[in-house]
Parts: C-alpha cells; sequence; structure tokens
C-alpha cells in the first residue's frame, strides 16, 4: 500500500491556502459592496422620510449632509454615519450651501423639495442617490465606472 509523500501533502496544503485566501478576498469585496449598497438604501430611505414629514405636517422640512464628517441627518434629528472609505458629494442648491462641509435639501409641505443628487463613491463603483426638484421623488442608481 502506498501513502501520500510529505511533498504531496504539503502541495495540497498550500493549494488549499491559496483557495482559501482567494475566496475570503472575494468575500470580503462583496461584504462592502453590500455594506456601501445599505448605506446607499438608508440615505434614500432616510430623504423619503424627511419628505413625508413635510407633507404630513404642513411644513419644510430640511435634510441636511455633512461631507467632511460624513454623515447626514434627516427629519428625526439623528446623524447617521456613512460607512469609512466612502466618499461623499453632494450637488444642490447654492442657497442650501452653507460654506462647503455642510449642503441641505429641503422638502416643501406640497411634496416639492428644492432638488440635488448626493453621490457615494468607492473605489470604481458610485451610487447616485437624485432628488427630484418638482416632485420631490427620490431614486437611487448604483453606476460601475468601466475599467
Amino acid at each position: 500500500m502506498r501513502g501520500f509523500t510529505l511533498f504531496e501533502m504539503l502541495a495540497v496544503i498550500l493549494l488549499i491556502g491559496i483557495a482559501a485566501a482567494a475566496v475570503s478576498i472575494s468575500v470580503s469585496h462583496g461584504l462592502a459592496s453590500a455594506r456601501i449598497n445599505a448605506a446607499a438604501g438608508e440615505l434614500a430611505a432616510s430623504l423619503r422620510a424627511t419628505r413625508t414629514q413635510a407633507i404630513v405636517h404642513g411644513e419644510q422640512r430640511v435634510f441636511e449632509v455633512d461631507t467632511r464628517g460624513e454623515t447626514y441627518r434627516g427629519a428625526d434629528k439623528r446623524d447617521m454615519h456613512l460607512p469609512k472609505g466612502l466618499q461623499l458629494s453632494v450637488t444642490s442648491a447654492t442657497s442650501d450651501q452653507s460654506g462647503g462641509d455642510i449642503a441641505r435639501i429641503r422638502f416643501f409641505p406640497d411634496g416639492s423639495s428644492t432638488g440635488g443628487r448626493i453621490t457615494l463613491r468607492s473605489g470604481q463603483r458610485e451610487w447616485h442617490v437624485n432628488v427630484s426638484w418638482l416632485t420631490g421623488a427620490i431614486t437611487l442608481f448604483d453606476t460601475a465606472k468601466p475599467s
């Protein structure tokens, strides 16, 4: 009966280690992408909640984004932090920008807003959260930049 040599066993262990490393890298990238997808979805949900509060209470509500602190604050007045490593930019009305770090999107009782776009970027991917100025509708879409 012939057994395996030490060299053959080391080769198999090495191959298993390489495969495990490749899988763990792939899984960690997938988890990071899922975390950012969830953050973009939560940001869009907070915008929608702010719009709803403006309609329900019949008065203007403000959604604030702090690009330096990587936080945002909706109608509930709680600071929500974005995942680390995420680049954040906001395009909004000039009157809703306060000197660089804080940008605002205002929602009015009729559902309309001042409009804007919040962009979340991680590596090659971008998530855009658009706010229509006319209807106040919030849309979220994910784009992959070409390599």
